[in-house]
This record gives C-alpha cells, structure tokens and sequence, in this order.
C-alpha cells in the first residue's frame, strides 16, 4: 500500500509538469493538400428548367486592372463594442480596438488592437483574384459611400459600400454590415461583370498581421494561425510557415488567434473553400480563406459572403456564429467535456456572487461535496492502514527473503482487516482529470482576465504578484502530509517531505485563480481527514 500510494502521489506530479503534452497548444494536423476547384458557378441563380447558355471566356491576356490615382480615405466606425477605421486603400481594416480589454491593468491603459502590421505591408480583409483575370492589389483605391459611421447609440445595423470600377470591364463592391451588440461583421463582395466576355475569378480573403520574432509571449498558449477544417481545430506554428501552405477543402474559419483573442474568417461556403498559410521574410503572416474558380456571365454579377469575427474568445459569442468557432478556446481535446460544465458553473456563480475569485472558492466547495464520499474512504483507509503499520513491519521482516509468502501475509492481514490497498490512492487519481480541467478552464477563460479577487490578487489569469497564495498552499500540503501516516520507507518518507516543496514552486507561476482553488481544497481536505481521524472506528 506504501508504494502505490507514493506511486499515486509521483504520478500526480509527473501529471503536472507533462499535461502540457497531452493538453497545451496543439500543432498543425497534417491535413489533405486543397485541390483546386475546376467548377463552373455561375453568379446569379438559374430559375429552375432552364439551361444556361454557353459563355465567352476572356479573351487571352485580357486583365482587368486600374491605375493607382486619388488620395486614400479612412472611415471610422464606432460600436459599443469596438472602434474600427477602416481605408479606401485595398478596401481594408487599418485599425480594430476592442472597448472593453485593455491591454494592462493600468486604468490609462490602451485597448486591445487586433491589427497589426507594418507601413508597406498588406492590412487583413484584403480581397484578391489570384487565378483570374482580376487584377486587384491591396493597394487598389475604392470610393467610399460614407466618411463615418456611428452605431454607439444605435440599435440598427449599417452598411458601408467601397466600390472599385473599372469602365467597360468590371465593377466591384466590398459591403460591411456592422451591428451595434455584435462583434461579428458581415463582408459581401459582388462582382460586376460589365464586359462582353465571361470574367474568371477567384476569391481569396486574408488576413495579415506582423508577428514580432523579438515579443514574449506566453509559453502555454498559441498565438498565430488556428483554422476549423473538417470538424478538425488545427494551431499552426508561424517558425514552421516558410511557404505557402495549401489545407482544405471544407474549411468552416480561418484565424490568427492570441490567447484571449481571435481575429477570424468565416467561409458561407465551407465545401467549396480551402485555406492558404504563408509567412513571408519581414515576418508577416497571412492567413486566407481560398474560394473556387468560377465564371460570371456578361451582364451579371458574382456574389460571395463571409462572416468576419473579431473579438474575445468568450464561449457564447463564439458559439453563436454556429460554425465551431467556439473550439478555439483551448480547453484540450480530452477534458473539453470536463471543462465546459465547469465554466458554466463558474459563470453561474458569478451572477450571484459578482467576483470570480469568490465563484472559485464556491465552486471548490461544490466539487469537494461530489467528492466527499471517496475522500471519507480514502482518509478511512489510510486510517486502517497506519493501525495496521506494526503489523505489516513485523510480516516484511519476517518474511524478507521470501517475497511470494510476505505478499500472502499482507494480503490475509489486508482481508482481515477489510482494508482496500487501493483505497488510499485511487480517489487522488480520479480527481486528477478534474483538476486538468479546472487548469485548461481557469488558464484559457478570458472571463478571468483581469478579474480581481481581494487586496493583491487583481487578475485571476495571472501569478500571485506577491506570491502569498501558493506559499500558503505549500503550507497546506505540508500540514497534510503531517496528518498522514508514515510510509514504511525511510527514503520515500523523505521523498513525501519534499512534495509540498516541489509543488510549492510548480505554483509560483500558476494563475492565481488556479492556486485558490488548489488552497481552498487543501483547507477543505485538512478538515475532512482532521473529521475522519477523529471519528470513532466502527
């Protein structure tokens, strides 16, 4: 029983320091390389019964392009939500500022920008026809319908029309749908086909964004392209991004993710859609979502829309576009079933109680309850176990050179007793994957960003500033390790002592929402076996 139950203890840490393999930031599945889609769309539907008349492909080296002239233009749209600016340059995002994140703690702090990028390079919501004979460059100058939009005491939608003609050949049209109460934008793009020839085209939607090589970031999570392909979330390292990377089809959204944040493409053609990765030598990443090729017909017009998310990872928002957008949220692959439920009680809580450190200890409470039943028969047996300790030293001496006979004397002294050899150890291994789960939940939930609790504690997502919690921890486990039998070996006795140590610092840089939750469990388990020690023994 001795060794299992150090074994049972070994494991939990060898559990701590290794989840990250199982659990943390997943690479990039090897998905099947995108083929290229050889079909025939028409634009405008075909009423029913009738056949569509052949058209006249362009004409050989025709390219449909326009020269850089005007002044460019920025329009701003302001939301509760957000302040955008957008430019006539390319039709593009130059700026997205979220209201309520700010990057630090500092009252004066700036908001969360999700752009980023350099003077020169391409901004994101860029729409391009490679494989066609639309030649729009991100620099390409549209016309506006409108200088400002302001939604902020507003409850109706408004749209803003960028156009791009060119005379006799074409015109183009980038419509943004914004919403007052939404983080979510819409983007259609109509071609118009104003030649007398069929014009080929091939959509591609990108979002770029400058990753700084010399910026730290947090080693536990991902910050770069994530995209949903075939039911399938996929991270995509940016140090592995040396060329251009073809996934898909059926590719639901394309992202460039942060921990908390996400700046992500939705497709309204999923199965006809692949996704394009690159990074080029100044460290720009794009990250595209890849349409077919089709024809629009003289006289008629191309139309395709995607759903543009930029925002929090909150689960409800996310889970509202309906398309697995929620599944950037990295709560593993294996304990999202065990997370879930978790964050719903959390923000149960929390209406109530209106401080997630609180919602914390409350919830701590809530799951020792669940527990408390193993943990009486855990705390009964090693109870057992330290009556029994004379009597197992006496069979291990006598028994020393014959192994097969000690384990058969321990094993009459266990039955007679009705001690589970077991009973010790396994309760601690089940709750392993909840504390797993409670980890992914308290690192990952953007609910706890900047969340206070008491005094010092002023984001629950990050360390204890001061390090008082995990201290105090510590000291929790050393006071049960007190309550504890003594383990037979004097070199594992040793061993024990060291764990409240080895945990102690494993803490020091846990978020500190995480520690409460830990602290509160101790305190609770002390008082639970403190109960079961003094208890008469039936």
């Amino acid at each position: 029983m001795d060794r299992k139950a150090f074994l049972a203890v070994v494991l939990s840490l060898i559990v701590l320091f290794a989840w990250q393999i199982f659990f943390g930031p997943k690479t990039a599945k090897k998905q099947p390389e995108a083929v290229q889609q050889e079909t025939v769309v028409e634009a405008q539907k075909v009423e029913k019964g009738t056949v569509a008349a052949p058209v006249k492909p362009a004409p050989s080296g025709t390219v449909l392009s326009q020269a850089i002239t005007g002044i460019e233009k920025d329009i701003t749209v302001e939301t509760p939500l957000y302040s955008a600016v957008l430019t006539t340059k390319g039709g593009t995002l130059k700026s997205y500022k979220l209201k309520h994140y700010r990057q630090t703690l500092a009252q004066d702090s700036d908001a969360i920008e999700l752009v980023h990028v350099l003077d020169g390079m391409p901004r994101p919501l860029t729409v391009t026809f490679p494989e066609s004979n639309i030649n729009i460059t991100p620099d390409s100058l549209f016309s506006s319908d409108a200088r400002a939009i302001d939604l902020t005491n507003s409850q109706d939608s408004r749209r803003l029309t960028l156009t791009i003609s060119y005379p006799n050949s074409m015109k183009m049209e980038k419509i943004f749908t914004f919403s007052p109460e939404k983080y979510a934008v819409d983007l259609e793009v109509k071609i118009y086909n104003l030649a007398g020839y069929s014009i080929n085209q091939s959509p591609l939607l990108s979002w770029h964004q400058f990753v700084d090589p010399k910026l730290e970031t947090d080693s536990y999570s991902h910050e770069g392209p994530v995209s949903f392909i075939s039911k399938s979330i996929d991270r995509h390292e940016v140090k592995k991004l040396e060329s251009v990377k073809l996934l898909g089809p059926d590719v639901a959204w394309g992202a460039f993710e942060s921990k908390y944040f996400i700046a992500s493409m939705i497709s309204q053609n999923p199965t006809l859609t692949s996704l394009s990765l690159s990074r080029d030598a100044g460290n720009m990443v794009s990250v595209s979502l890849k349409g077919p090729q089709s024809l629009i017909p003289p006289g008629q017009t191309g139309v395709f829309g995607y759903t543009i998310y930029l925002g929090p990872k909150d689960h409800d928002l996310l889970n509202a576009q309906g398309v697995g957008l929620e599944n950037a949220i990295d709560f593993g692959d294996w304990l999202k079933w065990l997370a879930m439920p978790l964050l719903v009680a959390l923000k149960f809580l929390y209406k109530y109680v209106h401080n997630y450190g609180i919602a914390i200890i409350i919830l701590t409470i809530l799951i020792k309850i669940i527990f408390w039943p193993l943990g009486n028969k855990s705390y009964k047996s090693m109870k057992e176990m330290q009556k029994v300790q004379p009597k197992l030293t006496e069979i291990k001496e006598r028994y020393k050179d014959d192994k097969q006979k000690m384990n058969a004397a321990v094993m009459e002294l266990y039955k007679s007793h009705k001690i589970n050899p077991l009973g010790g150890c396994l309760p601690v291994v089940i709750q392993i994957p909840v504390f797993i789960a409670l980890y992914q939940l308290l690192s990952y939930a953007i609910e706890l960003r900047h969340a206070p609790w008491i005094w010092w504690v002023q984001d629950l997502s990050a360390k204890d500033p001061y390090y008082i919690t995990p201290i105090i921890m510590g000291a929790t486990m050393l006071i049960q390790q007190k309550m504890s039998p003594p383990m037979g070996d004097p070199m594992q006795q040793k061993m024990m002592l060291l764990m409240p140590v080895v945990f102690t610092f494993l803490f020091l840089n846990f978020p500190s929402g995480l520690v409460i939750y830990w602290l509160f469990n101790n305190i609770l388990s002390i008082g639970q076996q403190y109960y079961i020690n003094k208890a008469p023994t039936a």
